[in-house]
């Protein structure tokens, strides 16, 4: 059992940054791939990063890549996603998740792939 607690998230001008943290309970942290999902007024719930249980990998939704990185600490049990360049259209919602899946399998799965999730944190990007 893993029980995740998003925060860091506010309200930003377009351009700006933010960066996210989720801390973790349970001492099986470092065994699990770690995600954000954002969830849109009136839209699906839908991935934008993953990370490996080690850190080595990372995968981002197209519409992320080149301005938001997603990191862990385990020692720390947590995991962070930095938001660079906002836009307003990033505005959302934003949960953590842990699953037991391989990266590759939750980038594929998507939100069906995580086994555990945050109550999550809004981000709100003005224009």
């Amino acid at each position: 059992q893993v029980q995740l607690v998003e925060s860091g998230g506010g309200l930003v001008q377009a351009g700006g940054s933010l960066r996210l943290s989720c801390a973790a309970s349970g001492r099986t942290f470092s065994r699990y791939t770690m995600g954000w999902f954002r969830q849109a007024p009136g839209k699906e719930r839908e991935f934008v990063a993953a990370i490996s249980w080690s850190g080595a990998s990372t995968y981002y939704a197209d519409f992320v890549k080149g301005r938001f990185t997603i990191s862990r600490d385990n020692a720390k049990n947590t995991v962070y996603l930095q938001m660079n360049s906002l836009k307003p259209e990033d505005t959302a919602v934003y949960y953590c998740a842990a699953g037991i899946r391989e990266t590759v399998v939750v980038v594929t799965m998507g939100a069906n792939g995580m086994d555990y999730w945050g109550k999550g944190t809004r981000v709100t990007v003005s224009s």
